[in-house]
């Protein structure tokens, strides 16, 4: 049968196990302080490694929120490094195993769930470092074209030349071709021109190159230059390149409105005629008739109505 434990043996029953988890307690204090000095000295080093290394981020990079980002999962990763030290001096290697499981089932979680939002978040990280443009240059992507204004971890605000503000999220401009048409800080225009197939292509290329190099926003003069590009219907087509400072001043629709003119001036004054689109009519290919000919069975066979009414006149 059960027997009911006397108080005595009740009391010492306790006292046996608070006396074994005492004597445990004593026996791992000094476990315990050097754990505890452990991890006061990592969060020292945490410390001043992630301000060494936000400073060292600000200075490289051109966003303050990625530095501070980077420089904050830096000093993380030190003081984990100090605690996963001090709990396996302490003699709990189970401990740290389980937290290291439960950290990567969380991530794994948490890269599922917000799966878009990491990915953006690295393509921004990855484009700090990179710096493939920064504000204020003029970039296209896709079907987005504009400057930038702002980059952050999650996305990049563009200001269209409509006035718009697009907002791309970075995975777009990590993943896509990208152009930045202000890292070289120069820009090509380019002008088609058309003249008539009678004129002479030298004298045009000429007299437009001439026009053109005496603007004082045309770089590289000695690259000024007109290509014959191919045979129109009614016309030659040409092509004129030139170099701008881009971005600068006069804006490049303002330079090109002025090369489109000064090419209509130079050829006017050279008298070298722009066409207008022509039709030719020819009536004498194979299997047709001659036109003068059409016209002439035209005049001189009368119609039935006119010698219908020639009949008529002459009864009367």
């Amino acid at each position: 049968m059960f027997s009911i434990p006397s108080i005595s043996d009740a009391e010492k029953l306790i006292e046996e196990k608070l006396g074994g988890w005492f004597d445990v307690v004593i026996s791992h204090i000094p476990n315990f302080i050097v754990a505890v000095i452990i991890v006061i000295l990592f969060s020292m080093l945490a410390r001043f490694a992630g301000n060494l290394m936000k400073n060292l981020l600000r200075r490289s990079l051109d966003s303050k929120q990625i530095a501070d980002l980077m420089a904050s999962i830096f000093k993380v990763l030190i003081l984990s490094v100090g605690v996963f030290i001090a709990l396996d001096f302490m003699g709990l290697k189970g401990t740290v195993t389980s937290l290291l499981a439960g950290a990567g089932i969380v991530g794994l979680a948490i890269g599922f769930a917000f799966q878009d939002m990491t990915e953006n978040l690295i393509a921004g990280i990855a484009m700090g470092i990179r710096k493939p443009f920064k504000p204020g240059d003029v970039i296209k992507t896709d079907d987005v074209f504009g400057s930038v204004h702002s980059i952050n971890l999650r996305n990049t605000l563009i200001e269209s030349f409509y006035g718009q503000q697009i907002l791309v999220p970075n995975k777009i401009l990590f993943r896509n071709v990208l152009r930045n048409y202000s890292t070289l800080g120069v820009r090509r225009i380019e002008v088609p021109v058309r003249i008539s197939l009678t004129e002479d292509i030298e004298k045009a290329a000429n007299v437009i190159v001439d026009k053109i190099n005496q603007f004082e926003f045309v770089i590289r003069q000695d690259e000024t230059a007109v290509y014959a590009e191919s045979f129109g219907d009614s016309s030659i087509n040409l092509l004129l390149w030139f170099w701008i400072k881009y971005p600068g001043e006069p804006d490049f629709m303002t330079v090109r409105h002025k090369g489109v003119v000064a090419v209509q001036q130079a050829l006017n004054e050279a008298d070298i005629r722009i066409p207008f689109p022509i039709r030719s009519l020819d009536f004498g290919v194979k299997g047709g008739e001659n036109l003068d000919a059409i016209i002439s069975n035209k005049v001189s066979t009368p119609s039935a109505d006119q010698e219908g009414a020639d009949g008529s006149t002459a009864n009367k």
